[in-house]
């Protein structure tokens, strides 16, 4: 199967054309405990990682904002509460914040939550529709490792982002401190897959996740697909050594 005909799912090369359904599975099947897993696999931190992502984003009143692959809107309710706060200080009209995902079920669990606020939009971030250049912001949080054509979700972004627009991205990476890598692989390979059986009864989906991980590029390696895809002052910052990092670029 050549590069062109396939992607990866976990571990295993798949026909590209089966990506997008496979990962959908695995996110309806978790969907209900999506929230409750992200906090038993980070140990509650990756609510510090959105915050700061969250702060170098700096939503404004009056913007327009997308959180792609956003899921149950966790990273977006962050976002329109900073944008509030802002809106509190200097006055101004509400920013506009919509979470995009391609699966229904986890919007559905998010909306469960409350809307405050959101609007929700069941759309796949490599086909956004939504106009060029119209929006101030974009960001996606630990959503793009499980897209089957990251270039082509670069490229959308670019293409909805108005001229100086901010792009960002949060996803796990590579590790930055040498020597932690068997017991961090400990963890991921044993650990994580027996949460998700504890907590969510399904140790496959979270199997597939810690597999997506180790798929993602580096670090240097993704800052090249940024500037690629039509992104200036690339840039990026780890977290927890190199577990998650937060990426950026501004569309020019």
């Amino acid at each position: 199967m050549s590069g062109e005909e396939s992607a990866s799912f976990g571990f295993e090369d798949i026909p590209r054309a089966e990506k997008a359904a496979r990962v959908r599975a695995v996110f309806e099947r978790v969907a209900p405990r999506y929230d409750l897993m992200n906090d038993a696999m980070s140990a509650g931190l990756h609510r510090l990682w959105k915050d700061a992502a969250v702060a170098r984003l700096n939503p404004q009143p009056g913007e327009i904002i997308l959180d792609v692959a956003g899921g149950t809107g966790d990273i977006a309710r962050r976002l329109m509460a900073r944008a509030d706060k802002a809106r509190r200080r200097r006055g101004g009209p509400p920013a506009s914040v919509t979470v995009i995902d391609v699966n229904a079920e986890m919007l559905a669990a998010g909306r469960r939550r409350g809307e405050d606020g959101l609007d929700w939009l069941c759309a796949d971030a490599e086909h956004l529709p939504l106009p060029d250049r119209g929006a101030d912001a974009y960001v996606i949080s630990f959503g793009i490792r499980n897209c089957t054509n990251i270039d082509a979700v670069l490229r959308e972004a670019r293409r909805v982002l108005k001229t100086g627009g901010r792009f960002f991205c949060l996803e796990f990476s590579r590790l930055a401190i040498g020597g932690l890598s068997p017991l961090y692989d400990a963890y991921s390979f044993h650990a994580i897959p027996a949460l998700g059986q504890a907590l969510a009864c399904d140790r496959a989906a979270y199997a597939y996740l810690v597999e997506s991980i180790r798929r993602f590029p580096d670090q240097q390696g993704f800052e090249r697909m940024i500037r690629a895809a039509g992104f200036a002052r690339v840039g990026h910052r780890n977290f927890a050594g190199g577990v998650c990092a937060l990426h950026w670029g501004w569309a020019i």
